[in-house]
């Protein structure tokens, strides 16, 4: 079946009609030589003939006899012809029977039908000849058979026969190789799409590292489907954590609600049952708004909220709200900037993630600890980051802190619900920066960010890097 949709390809069609248009300059290519060449030989030979006759008619006549007689008998090939005619018309010498009717004296060369002498071949070829009378009345005649051209019609037909068709058939060949390897690559595109489909995320196009533009498509699809199985294999399960995370705060408050309503005994213990249920709720509460808030951010719905962002301010700022809290603690809390480094970005969201990573960094560093938040200058852009002296993330699990819900053994029993590194990491993926986890014991996460005075085509590569 495949070998015959081939024909009605359009790869196989546009080789037919190249083949043929290729065909057709050869073959007027070819002519246009022949006729040129027949031409080209024509005025030679008259030329010759002119050179000839005058020649012979300069002679004696005891001698013209005797060169028209060597110039015949030179001719290996049967293509002159030479004649010595008294005024009437009678032959006296050459390889003529009789004067051509249409011979005109002293003309250039013409095309005649001559009579060849007896003994001769009896055909009466058309040659090219040219005649001149001498001071005593003869006639002498000088002639050639230009059938040579014929001889060039057939080598030009010859060349044609074993050089065109041979090149017109391989291009129908070449087109029919070029159509069939591209319907198998599409054949075989086709069964791994259906595989795709059906649900085996893990198959990807074929393609080879080759500068071509089927390659290149099928790599740019490879890294679709390696983004799509990514989020498809992160939200698969979403429903069931967001099911668990939202269960335990629920049936806490639950709980706490049915014993106070039991148990309580004055109107204080009411209240602080009331109090815990509200906490609660205000955790669940918490993960749902947080996760419409990754919703938003992910759907890349704040763009319209981008403009120029300057990162000094940004830092202070968070600095400010984090100062009193990381004293409490007995946290060393610090922020050093270089410059006055701006970005083009949403504010608010920048601020959430930076806010996210000190609030971690400072939640996880133990007392006595300290925090640094830094603004420093890179090759190509700005870098924010945020050191500190706690337990840092495992090497391990680098990635698995970007995900939704994950919480390391080592913090489970901190206050927390999983979503902080993963909102941070939508963020600066829609922003088009870059996220860098540290691993080892002291954490340090960057975040790379390019300049504002970066030009555009900058910034379209840098939204390709991932998070």
């Amino acid at each position: 079946m495949l070998q015959v949709q081939f024909l009605r390809s359009n790869t196989f069609r546009w080789a037919s009609a190249v083949a043929g248009l290729f065909a057709t300059f050869v073959v007027i290519l070819f002519g246009f030589i022949y006729f040129n060449i027949d031409a080209y030989l024509v005025e030679r030979s008259d030329g010759v003939l002119n050179t000839q006759v005058a020649f012979l008619a300069s002679l004696p006549f005891e001698h013209s006899v005797r060169a028209i007689e060597d110039h015949l008998r030179q001719d290996d090939r049967g293509v002159r012809f030479a004649g010595l005619f008294d005024p009437n018309g009678k032959r006296l010498a050459g390889n003529l029977e009789q004067l051509p009717k249409d011979i005109k004296l002293g003309a250039p060369p013409l095309t005649v039908r001559v009579e060849r002498s007896a003994g001769r071949q009896s055909a009466d070829p058309l040659i090219r000849a040219a005649a001149r009378r001498l001071e005593n009345g003869n006639i002498v005649l000088v002639g050639r058979n230009v059938d040579e051209t014929w001889e060039i019609s057939h080598v030009v037909g010859e060349a044609l026969v074993l050089g065109l068709l041979p090149a017109f058939c391989l291009c129908l060949l070449a087109g029919a190789w070029l159509s069939l390897r591209a319907q198998r690559r599409v054949e075989e595109v086709n069964q791994r799409v259906r595989r795709i489909v059906a649900g085996d995320l893990r198959e990807r196009l074929p393609h080879r590292d080759v500068d071509e533009p089927f390659s290149r498509l099928a790599a740019i699809v490879n890294g679709m489907l390696n983004e799509m199985e990514t989020m498809i294999n992160a939200l698969s399960g979403v429903g069931n954590d967001i099911a668990h995370e939202l269960r335990t705060p629920l049936t806490r408050a639950r709980l706490i609600l049915e014993r106070g309503r039991s148990n309580a005994t004055s109107l204080e213990e009411l209240q602080a049952a009331a109090d815990k249920t509200v906490a609660g709720i205000d955790q669940a509460l918490s993960i749902v708004t947080a996760l419409l808030r990754l919703a938003d951010i992910e759907n890349s719905r704040r763009f319209a909220a981008f403009g120029s962002v300057v990162l000094p301010d940004l830092l202070r700022q968070v600095y400010d709200i984090y100062e009193p809290i990381a004293e409490d603690k007995q946290i060393s809390l610090s922020v050093g900037i270089a410059g006055n480094l701006e970005v083009r970005g949403d504010r608010d969201l920048l601020f959430e993630a930076i806010v996210n990573l000190v609030d971690n960094a400072v939640k996880f560093t133990p007392e006595g600890g300290k925090v640094a938040i830094e603004l420093a200058q890179a090759e190509k852009g700005a870098v924010v980051r945020v050191t500190d002296t706690g337990p840092g993330i495992p090497r391990q699990e680098t990635e698995a802190v970007l995900r939704r819900f994950y919480r390391s053994d080592k913090v489970r029993h901190t206050p927390g619900v999983g979503l902080g590194l993963n909102l941070v990491a939508a963020i600066v993926k829609l922003h088009g920066f870059r996220l860098m986890i540290h691993p080892g014991p002291g954490g340090c996460i960057e975040i790379l960010c390019p300049d504002r005075r970066l030009d555009r085509a900058a910034r379209a590569n840098a939204v390709s890097c991932a998070a």
